[in-house]
């Protein structure tokens, strides 16, 4: 009686995980961002907005999530450019975009550019590179 305890135990632990498994998606997709700061903001975007996993590498530009099915990528997205950050999706606002540090401030495809380029110390990365942005 005391096995099938343990086989009725195990099989219902199984079946849980087999379940939530399949209930996760996995997805990538690029983000635009400049530094650690940057990164820690786009992960904390992602990770209030549904996944339970963000990982963007500020190299590649990628940003991998896990989430639960019922979670819209969009609404993802969406929170990410609300941050400041330009998603496949959705653009961030001026508003949101300028509120970003200085060395947050990525070149935006369709922006005027000035020739005027300024070195700028991100204050919050740890790394405290110095970037050349354009303004």
């Amino acid at each position: 009686m005391k096995m099938l305890k343990i086989f009725f135990v195990a099989a219902v632990c199984l079946s849980s995980v087999a379940a939530y498994a399949q209930k996760t998606r996995t997805e990538s997709f690029k983000v635009a961002g400049e530094c650690g700061t940057c990164k820690k903001k786009i992960e904390k975007a992602a990770r209030e907005a549904g996944a339970s996993y963000a990982a963007w590498d500020m190299h590649t530009k990628m940003l991998k999530l896990t989430y639960n099915a019922g979670t819209d990528v969009a609404t993802i997205q969406q929170r990410i450019a609300d941050a400041g950050y330009d998603t496949p999706k959705f653009k961030a606002t001026d508003a949101a975009y300028n509120s970003l540090d200085k060395c947050c401030q990525y070149d935006r495809q369709n922006r005027q550019i000035v020739a005027a380029v300024m070195n700028v110390r991100c204050p919050q990365d740890p790394m405290e590179k110095t970037v050349n942005v354009q303004i």
